[in-house]
């Protein structure tokens, strides 16, 4: 799997995370979903994402999104 599959995965575990947080702990749990979410917005325009720069350090092949 490339960079790109690992961005969404991690992204969507911590959505995942965070709603369940969010239900169960805290309301203010739903801020870091906000988070996550204004970073893949932010993400899609420019193409700077920390996750896929920590990936390419790692060596994974960049997909085409992180290239």
């Amino acid at each position: 799997m490339n960079i790109d599959g690992w961005v969404m995965r991690f992204a969507g575990l911590f959505i995942l995370a965070s709603l369940l947080l969010a239900h169960y702990l805290s309301p203010h749990w739903l801020w870091f979903t906000a988070f996550v979410g204004a970073n893949l917005f932010q993400a899609s325009f420019t193409g700077f994402c920390p996750l896929a720069i920590i990936l390419r350090k790692l060596g994974m092949k960049p997909g085409c999104a992180f290239t």
